[in-house]
């Protein structure tokens, strides 16, 4: 129990002190390693180094790749030309596209961050020229963006699945209903909001512009039928997966559209592997803390504290997402996942809780932590493309929150949500 104790403590001390999280990871470690009395200056390198060498996460750097393609090469404002399209002349018609373009997005890149800059630089200016409050236009593209971590192909999906050996197949999956269960919760949503806030634009093509944004926006919808597909009939695995979206998405930019040379895509090749970098270092020092958290029986020491709520799966799901809500306001996606998943997981396991449902709570509910101050990366993002105040971004995007934390609960409280469509799938 001690143990518990100091691993918390010194995240919380380090995390307050506004330490970079890949180094609070490897402080921790230290602290953990020097209370079990087993101190070698190799251990945590070597953990690091183990961690980092795990097959599935190589389909991180090529969905990254892929993700960064497609920003630059000109498949962005397509799938945004297209979601307009399916809108219709409806009123408020930007807000709407904006949501239909984030499910898109979310099936072609799988990254929030990535999803909020790319549609936040393509419609936050349109949507300020027709009179709507920056807020809000900020607002439903920060709370559009926690899809991409919920609608596979996503990366956030593979570090849970290799982090806690579930099949990232199945995780894949049993995210895709509830996401676009998501999508159209925030479209019920901004149909209130239009009718409050009195926005009146519509959006209109003729006939041969219909036409061209069909033929041009095609790719848009073959890469995600084509990577489901793939990976659910065993094609090709996750990591596979990723390299075909990378080498599409060359094919696509550089050939269809012609808009991506070669010298942006040595650009686009650097700022992913920036990205990656990123990601994999955070990956390999959580792995450190991941050995000594489970050399220190921190789950058991969870499992015990969770043991009353045990017989009561409902009730025990409910106080983790409360715990997980308030973690991802403190925290990254990422590093919470990599923290926590293999504390819960045994919990969950002997409470007799489905894993992989489990594990769409615990994306979505981290998800929403990245909309939420004051660590909301994606808040960030969109603050600063749309020149945007922090404080006047959260209070118009509060609606959408809600929602999101409505839809979080509901599944919580009606697993089958997400387990019929599962099953369906599988």
């Amino acid at each position: 129990m001690e143990q518990l104790y100091y691993f918390f403590g010194s995240l919380a001390v380090f995390l307050c002190l506004g330490i970079p999280i890949s180094m609070v990871l490897v402080l921790c470690s230290i602290v953990l390693m020097w209370n079990s009395g087993m101190w070698d200056a190799m251990t945590i390198p070597n953990i690091m180094l183990d961690g980092a060498n795990n097959y599935p996460l190589m389909a991180i750097p090529f969905f990254v790749f892929a993700g960064e393609i497609m920003a630059v090469g000109g498949l962005s404002k397509r799938v945004v030309q297209l979601a307009q399209l399916m809108i219709g002349g409806v009123k408020g018609g930007l807000g709407y596209a904006a949501i239909v373009a984030s499910i898109i997005f979310a099936g072609l890149m799988g990254s929030s961050v990535g999803e909020a800059a790319a549609l936040g630089g393509l419609l936050l200016p349109m949507m300020q020229q027709v009179g709507y409050n920056k807020g809000r236009a900020g607002g439903i593209i920060a709370s559009g963006a926690i899809l991409g971590p919920i609608i596979p192909p996503s990366t956030n999906f593979i570090i849970l699945g290799s982090t806690v050996s579930l099949s990232i197949t199945k995780l894949f999956m049993v995210g895709l209903f509830p996401g676009l269960m998501l999508g159209l919760g925030l479209l019920v949503m901004w149909w209130f909001v239009v009718r409050k806030d009195g926005y009146t634009e519509t959006i209109h093509f003729t006939r041969a512009e219909k036409l061209a944004i069909l033929k041009d926006a095609s790719p848009a919808f073959m890469l995600p039928l084509l990577l489901l597909g793939g990976i659910r009939f065993g094609v090709f695995t996750p990591t596979e997966g990723g390299a075909v979206a990378a080498v599409f998405a060359i094919f696509v930019c550089m050939a269809y559209y012609r808009e991506l040379t070669l010298r942006q895509l040595l650009r686009v090749s650097a700022a992913a592997a920036r990205t990656t970098a990123v990601v994999m270092l955070i990956v390999a020092t959580a792995s450190a803390v991941g050995y000594f958290i489970t050399l220190a029986q921190i789950p058991m020491h969870i499992t015990n504290l969770f043991a009353p709520f045990i017989d009561s799966p409902t009730l025990l799901l409910l106080i983790i997402m409360c715990f997980l809500l308030v973690a991802g306001m403190v925290m990254d996606l990422t590093p919470n996942i990599l923290i926590f998943a293999p504390v819960f997981y045994p919990l969950i396991q002997q409470a007799g809780i489905d894993p992989y449902h489990f594990g769409l709570l615990f994306v979505l509910n981290l998800g929403i932590g990245v909309i939420t101050p004051p660590v909301g990366t994606v808040l960030y993002v969109v603050c600063g493309i749309g020149n945007i105040k922090l404080s006047e971004l959260v209070l118009k995007m509060l609606p959408f929150i809600l929602i999101e934390v409505v839809v979080l609960f509901l599944l919580v409280l009606f697993p089958k949500l997400s387990l019929i469509p599962l099953r369906w799938l599988m």
